[in-house]
């Protein structure tokens, strides 16, 4: 989908290189809530795996991968990953996050809107839920905007990229909820 200054592209239009560039230069800003990410792209050859590997997982239909494009630069700004599918009972998770210098301008929020419509329309999920870091207070808004209800907190249940087990914000959106 394309809006003014942006749009949103799936993993087969995204090269290694440009994926690379994106997590470089915004290591800092994710490596507290992407560690595994940043973990697979420390340099441009395990980039190309970690994308050569979504892409098996896409083709799969184990998760699903969007890119955010910047349309006056062409570059990658963002990035929403659909995870932990489960298809037994209809259920998946979101992860996302923008460039650091694109942060409050609502594109991180239409995204998600985008990507909630694609997990109940086309994946016929009933239930999206989302994970945040207790600290992540941009997550959380993007949780709540979108009508997530916070279920609880999930006590050590995310390992941080210092390996330390973090408490995690656990919020659910049922299709239900959203009519």
């Amino acid at each position: 989908m394309k809006f003014n200054n942006w749009r949103t592209e799936t993993i087969d239009k995204i090269l290694p290189e440009e994926f690379f560039e994106l997590i470089s230069k915004n290591k800092t800003h994710i490596e507290k809530t992407f560690p595994v990410t940043v973990s697979n792209c420390l340099d441009l050859a395990k980039a190309t795996d970690f994308i050569d590997n979504n892409i098996q997982k896409q083709e799969k239909k184990e998760n699903y991968f969007f890119y955010i494009r910047n349309n006056e630069t062409n570059n990658l700004i963002g990035y929403v990953c659909i995870k932990n599918i489960k298809l037994d009972i209809s259920k998946c998770e979101l992860a996302y996050f923008i460039d650091a210098t694109f942060e409050g301008q609502g594109i991180i929020s239409k995204a998600v809107s985008q990507t909630i419509e694609f997990c109940f329309e086309e994946l016929k999920m009933n239930k999206i839920f989302i994970c945040t870091s207790k600290v992540n207070k941009a997550s959380q808004q993007i949780a709540l905007k979108h009508k997530f209800i916070q279920e609880g907190i999930l006590r050590e249940e995310f390992k941080n990229h210092e390996g330390v087990l973090e408490d995690i914000n656990y919020y659910g959106l049922l299709k239900s909820d959203c009519k």
